[in-house]
């Protein structure tokens, strides 16, 4: 799978960490930044994580700052983004098969590496379940035609 990563400079080490991780499982990985832990504001990458995911450039993308809370709020701006923070591999499992996340937000200050990792590899094994949570995300997506003119 092709994945975009990005970070800023609070969750530069974990997004070094993963990718690796993922490259370890076989993974094509591309870096959108940060790319050293100066400060950065995340914005600028969640922008350029979420526009390139929206236009089908990259199947997945992950974004990482601080609280995993930062980046889904600019990232979700983009129309077609369904970007969710997660902390634990439930929530993860849930993004991906009731919300079909198409970016994932991790937290670098609230869950260590290896849960990271595993939260990761859940996310990307579980598969969109659809049925009831299409309507749902019809939904969501009616609101964005609604403000996105």
């Amino acid at each position: 799978m092709n994945i975009i990563i990005g970070s800023d400079h609070s969750g530069f080490k974990l997004k070094e960490n993963l990718k690796k991780f993922l490259q370890g499982l076989g993974h094509n990985v591309f870096d959108f930044g940060c790319y050293s832990e100066e400060a950065v504001d995340w914005p600028d990458i969640a922008f350029l994580v979420a526009e390139a995911v929206v236009k089908k450039d990259y199947e997945k993308g992950i974004l990482i700052d601080g609280t995993g809370g930062a980046m889904p709020l600019a990232a979700n701006k983009v129309p077609g983004i369904r970007a969710i923070g997660v902390y634990n591999e439930l929530t993860a499992r849930f993004a991906s098969e009731h919300d079909d996340a198409n970016i994932l937000c991790l937290g670098a200050k609230m869950v260590g590496d290896l849960e990271n990792q595993e939260i990761v590899k859940v996310w990307l094994e579980t598969k969109y379940a659809g049925g009831r949570h299409q309507r749902r995300l019809d939904k969501v997506a009616e609101i964005e035609k609604k403000y996105s003119k």
